[in-house]
């Protein structure tokens, strides 16, 4: 292979360059590619037999228009109001997530003999909540919990039991990207650390975790990516967040422009997330890169 060939597989800043080596040349490609593929989707949609159909089911103004403004008293809710419920949730569950996450993998990494009982929980913990779809845990804690008729614990709104389920099963998840972060830093900063006299808990506060949460923090977001459209299956518990809303909407009129609206408001959520995902991932391509260069 020769140097420009070589030099074609190779991302050099932004822009399309998987494939060529960008410029003018590059730009003028790929934009006449992304013309003629969506001009072909778009056409076999447009000459499907049942376009029209479809296009009256999710895509009509009127319909999305009343579904994103809502009216309670006849019966249907702004998906627009009910987003906001999905965010706060997202929220909550986040800034619960991530301490809890850490706390598992910071005991499944630990050695001390004491801790074996608390680690074999913290394995069985992780072991099932990652393997229970998040639908089944939701619905555990949804129905479950209030039908023990707990003092206090069993009298919470919905809501707090759809939070509490993303929050005990995404912790699994992220537990396993933190032990993963943590174990990538290299023994010798452990051992660099102690040697200059640093207890370790100071050492893992100052020296291990920054390192480990640098590691982690694209794998972090897509986690949380995630987690932003799995507040959308509370809604099975009869809370009204977004695509509650829009079904709502849609039993209603029959009409199904209202998961349109909803699906459109959660890419407006999802997508600047992502591409700051995106950007983070490439700042730290750069970085390695000019680490390995010098």
């Amino acid at each position: 292979m020769t140097l420009p060939d070589q030099a074609s597989f190779v991302y050099a800043g932004r822009g399309p360059k998987l494939f060529t080596s960008g410029g003018t040349r590059g730009t003028v490609i790929s934009t006449a590619s992304t013309v003629i593929v969506l001009g072909v989707i778009v056409t076999i949609l447009a000459l499907a037999p049942g376009a029209k159909d479809v296009e009256h089911a999710f895509f009509s103004p009127p319909n999305m228009w009343r579904s994103l403004v809502g009216n309670p008293s006849k019966g249907y809710y702004s998906v627009a109001g009910a987003i906001w419920l999905n965010i706060r949730m997202f929220l909550v569950a986040e800034a619960l997530i991530l301490p809890l996450a850490l706390l598992i993998a910071l005991i499944r990494l630990s050695a001390h003999p004491a801790l074996f009982p608390i680690r074999l929980l913290a394995t069985g913990y992780v072991d099932f909540f990652r393997g229970v779809p998040l639908l089944l845990v939701i619905y555990m804690l949804g129905y479950g919990v209030p039908a023990l008729q707990l003092p206090v614990i069993s009298s919470q709104h919905l809501v707090v039991y759809g939070v509490t389920a993303l929050v005990v099963s995404y912790s699994a998840y992220v537990s396993e990207v933190f032990r993963a972060g943590l174990n990538s830093v290299h023994s010798s900063q452990v051992a660099a650390a102690r040697s200059l006299g640093l207890p370790q808990f100071t050492a893992l506060r100052y020296v291990i975790l920054p390192q480990a949460v640098r590691n982690i923090i694209p794998p972090l977001l897509n986690d949380f990516i995630s987690l932003q459209k799995d507040t959308a299956l509370v809604g099975v518990l009869g809370v009204i967040e977004a695509a509650q809303a829009a079904n709502i909407y849609g039993s209603q009129f029959f009409n199904y422009s209202s998961f349109t609206v909803a699906a459109i408001l959660f890419l407006l959520l999802t997508i600047p997330l992502a591409r700051f995902t995106d950007r983070l991932i490439e700042r730290d391509r750069q970085r390695r890169l000019a680490g390995a260069a010098a």
